[in-house]
């Protein structure tokens, strides 16, 4: 079974003015399709491995179940691939956002105090996250939520994983993501994501993720 590069949920320009429509071309069509081209071709070698969805291949990240020859790109290009797919899900038109609601809501409330001081720890994170990587809101195994960071592609439901849990949000924060418009803004970039956010799908990314459902993620 090979991968394919899954279509962006919306047109490239649905996310203006925050994240503008060339980047979401050259991100969607031209990053993640590398990801899922370079992961296709590290699996070949290795058959047996074929029939793994790509949670489970990120799963087994850092374990025995993938062989060291191709270790490396599997967490590559296998956290990218399953990143992005999770990335584009997480975005939506800005006249769509409008804030978490429900048991998401008092989580957070639980958790950070308020929204907004998720959001300043969250913007922290990804912020000071060196070169490239990813910021991340998740639920860990004891159903509490923890903000983290991973370094590239990595992601936390790899066993590599800091602070392992099911993501409830996710950043990019790779200069790819966000160079064309913003430059070496990132702090303005991070901010403005906000503005994107598909709260109904945090929220029903949350639901799952209390429930231990990794592929309804995707």
């Amino acid at each position: 079974m090979s991968f394919t590069l899954p279509p962006l949920p919306y047109d490239y320009s649905a996310l203006e003015p925050f994240v503008d429509t060339t980047t979401m071309q050259v991100h969607h069509d031209k990053h993640h399709a590398a990801y899922v081209n370079n992961v296709n071709a590290a699996l070949q070698k290795f058959p047996e491995l074929s029939s793994l969805g790509i949670v489970d291949l990120n799963e087994s990240v850092g374990t025995s179940k993938v062989p060291t020859d191709i270790a490396t790109a599997v967490r590559n290009n296998g956290g990218g691939h399953l990143n992005h797919t999770f990335f584009w899900k997480i975005m939506t038109s800005p006249s769509n956002t409008n804030g978490p609601s429900g048991e998401l809501k008092a989580a957070i409330e639980s958790a950070f105090g308020s929204v907004d001081e998720m959001k300043n720890k969250f913007n922290a994170a990804a912020a000071a996250r060196f070169g490239s990587g990813w910021a991340w809101l998740v639920v860990k195994e004891d159903g509490s939520l923890v903000i983290t960071s991973t370094p590239n592609q990595d992601n936390p439901i790899m066993k590599i994983a800091e602070n392992p849990g099911i993501p409830v949000l996710g950043l990019d924060v790779w200069e790819h993501a966000y160079y064309l418009k913003y430059q070496n803004r990132r702090p303005e970039y991070i901010a403005a994501w906000w503005n994107v956010v598909n709260w109904e799908q945090a929220n029903k990314n949350f639901e799952s993720a209390k429930q231990g459902d990794l592929k309804a993620l995707l």
